[in-house]
């Protein structure tokens, strides 16, 4: 396996672990948003269940991306802008909130989480456009088109869906 399928990989396992943790905790919001309005020391719950349901979203669409034969590295930087918002959002409600000690530890921990969804896969999509094109013969490359100079290379854009 070349060093261009690896990095393709460590994407598409970080898009999916943050899939995961993206749906689960939009799942929690969901369905546990009274009790968690209470312990975050918020008012109404309906906070908590637009938050989850952006979460349950956002989790669909990490995981329509890292299951393309190709990932969209396009989406995949899109992804890391979003948790880098996540992340600043996160920060400014925490001194601008009314949250209680429970609500402040818990948005300090997803944040830190997030964050390293962002870096982690903000590494594996330089990597990628680092790797650039790469002598014939060396294996496949999932998704990747043949040049004129019998190279590969990853595709930088989204491929078409059919």
């Amino acid at each position: 396996m070349n060093a261009q399928n690896n990095e393709a990989d460590l994407l598409r396992t970080v898009l999916l672990a943050n899939c995961v943790f993206s749906g689960l905790s939009g799942i929690i919001l969901l369905f546990a948003s009274n009790p968690l309005t209470e312990l975050f020391g918020l008012h109404m719950p309906t906070i908590l269940i637009g938050a989850g349901a952006l979460l349950l979203l956002y989790a669909a669409a990490l995981l329509v991306n890292a299951r393309r034969v190709t990932v969209c590295q396009t989406e995949a930087s899109l992804a890391v802008l979003i948790n880098i918002g996540w992340v600043v959002g996160s920060v400014g409600l925490l001194f601008v909130g009314s949250l209680s000690t429970v609500g402040k530890w818990t948005v300090t921990m997803a944040a830190n989480i997030v964050l390293l969804f962002a870096v982690l896969q903000f590494y594996a999509i330089r990597r990628l456009r680092r790797e650039g094109p790469t002598p014939p013969n060396k294996g496949p490359i999932i998704g990747a088109r043949r040049d004129p100079d019998n190279l590969t290379r990853v595709p930088k854009t989204c491929p078409k869906q059919k």
